[in-house]
């Protein structure tokens, strides 16, 4: 649902901010005044494309903003997820988009404050709103939402689930076969490959850290002269000479301990320096016992270096570390011992996507079962509702066909194909909606579609431009009716000229151009009742509104209260 939204610098609107509610919302105002505008900005936060030259003039950027308060949607959020955007996990959440236009052409699109790419926005606002007016009937033509309107009718969403995994398990065992199945000569090349890639990798025998290890043990070999330098003048200071620490600290700790019998403060030093003398005294064994160790050998700097060099070479090849090395050799051994034993392996798995074919079928049957069963009583209900928007003589067929045999035709939602025709005229055949209706006939149409099949409640807000254009009277009124009862289940803002369409709506806005200066600025309102009423008189008479208009105006309010 559209709670809120805010435009600045958009053509002739310098700066509104319009908070819409549940129910049927109504935007009215003399033509030419800015409604079209108001559609334009909201089709923008679709993700619709819109051009800097709509930047008021004098200004150099302009955003438009909206608020949408969204229900859980495990579609919505694997978008937000594939794309790394946060959305709130909760049974709610409220969506910011925000679109910035500039001069510059640095055109921006924000959503809940990550910036975001205008295809991502696409993607997204397709759950965010449906706008329907001329030229806007792109969902309409579009088979998959014939698809999903008719299912809705019939209520099969648990059914559709159930499909939808048998064909995801029938689809992920069909592609690993495909994979077993590939070229006789790739396979055997590959073989080739893997086997000498394992052979290789094995007989060097590598281990984690090993190439640490060896470096360490290469700089000691190199600098052994320097070691017994050190490790010897360290061993003579720590315990040799006749002034080393060791010895000195043993008086020391002596002069301590007589101190103490004195002066009891001294005796909690004791016993830190006897532990000082005990890791001194062990320093000191290790550096004699690691001089006496040290040995240089042409011979192991040798082997080393060559070690070295192998595995330099096999890391160069293989990832870049031991453990790529190592993991590049379990996925290959994997891979041959997968390729080796194919033959068994794809007896196992076509048995298995037998298996799953059947049960991808036998749920896939009851769903094209349940779509015939539904299919005439659909086709009566929107036919029925096209009479009472002026389209008496319209006749609407569904079209089903689907073979079960032929597994191309499977997908998630079945294995149907399901498109919608239409005639608007008497005489001529029903043909796809997109070859035969017209702009305002596809307005109704679909108007007609969602009221019949919006039976739960929706968290979007369907956009309404102008449907009622050229019809007056009882149609008008019956547009008005079908209007108020998709209202019901969802927030619907509408575009009209028609009074007894306004007089139906929860919440009035009038659209006003005024020139202020020599200026034009575009503002709109939500009207109070006394408001409504004068709006409402001034659609049935124009300019002059008379008493009698008035009247009419409070009567039609009163009798939709």
């Amino acid at each position: 649902m559209l709670s809120l939204l805010k435009i600045k610098n958009i053509a002739l609107i310098e700066e509104i901010e319009l908070e819409f509610s549940k129910g049927l919302n109504l935007l009215t105002g003399e033509t030419g005044s800015g409604k079209s505008i108001i559609v334009d900005s909201l089709s923008a936060l679709t993700g619709e494309r819109i051009s800097s030259d709509l930047i008021k003039e004098g200004a150099n950027s302009a955003q438009i903003e909206g608020l949408f308060q969204l229900k859980a949607n495990p579609d919505l959020h694997e978008i937000f997820y594939e794309s790394g955007i946060e959305l709130e996990d909760a049974d709610e959440a409220d969506l910011i988009v925000r679109r910035e236009l500039s001069t510059s052409g640095k055109n921006r699109i924000f959503v809940n404050n990550q910036s975001v790419t205008q295809a991502f926005l696409r993607k997204i606002g397709t759950f965010l709103v449906d706008i329907h007016g001329q030229g806007e009937q792109a969902t309409l033509f579009n088979n998959l939402t014939h698809l999903e309107m008719l299912d809705e009718y019939a209520k099969v969403e648990n059914l559709r689930e159930k499909v939808a995994e048998n064909y995801r398990h029938w689809s992920n065992i069909q592609t690993e076969l495909k994979m077993l199945q590939q070229n006789e000569a790739e396979k055997l090349q590959l073989l080739d490959i893997l086997r000498f890639q394992v052979d290789e990798i094995g007989k060097a025998s590598l281990q984690m850290g090993e190439d640490e290890a060896l470096e360490e043990e290469k700089r000691r070999l190199n600098n052994v002269e320097k070691l017994s330098t050190l490790s010897e003048d360290s061993y003579a200071l720590l315990y040799e000479n006749e002034e080393a620490v060791v010895t000195t600290l043993e008086r020391i700790t002596r002069r301590i301990k007589e101190l103490a019998e004195y002066e009891s403060n001294f005796k909690d030093y004791t016993e830190g320096l006897q532990n000082a003398q005990a890791v001194l005294e062990d320093l000191a064994f290790s550096v004699r016992d690691f001089r006496n160790s040290l040995e240089f050998s042409p011979e192991r700097l040798g082997e080393i270096e060559n070690r070295l060099a192998e595995i330099a070479r096999l890391k160069r090849k293989y990832g870049g570390t031991i453990e790529s090395v190592l993991q590049h050799l379990a996925e290959s051994s994997e891979r041959l011992n997968n390729i080796e034993t194919a033959e068994f392996r794809e007896e196992e798995l076509r048995k298995k996507l037998i298996q799953l074919r059947e049960d991808y079928l036998k749920n896939a049957c009851q769903l094209h079962e349940k779509r015939l069963k539904v299919k005439k009583d659909f086709e009566k209900k929107i036919e029925a509702s096209l009479k009472d928007v002026s389209l008496e003589k319209a006749r609407f067929d569904v079209k089903i066909e689907g073979d079960e045999t032929d597994d191309k035709s499977f997908t998630a939602k079945g294995f149907d194909s399901i498109e919608f025709y239409f005639s608007a005229n008497v005489g001529e055949s029903v043909k796809p909606i997109a070859k035969v209706a017209s702009g305002g006939e596809l307005s109704r149409l679909m108007l007609v579609l969602n009221s019949a099949t919006k039976l739960s409640e929706s968290a979007k807000t369907m956009v309404f431009d102008e449907i009622d254009t050229g019809i007056g009277g009882r149609v008008a009124e019956a547009v008005g009716l079908k209007l108020k009862q998709l209202s019901k289940t969802q927030q619907v803002l509408c575009v009209t000229h028609q009074p007894q369409v306004a007089s139906l709506a929860d919440h009035h806005y009038l659209v006003e151009k005024a020139t202020v200066g020599n200026k034009t600025k575009v503002g709109v309102r939500e009207l109070l009742e006394n408001e409504q009423v004068e709006e409402i008189a001034r659609m049935l008479t124009g300019k002059e509104i008379t008493e009698t208009a008035r009247q009419h105006a409070r009567e039609m309010l009163s009798a939709t209260r």
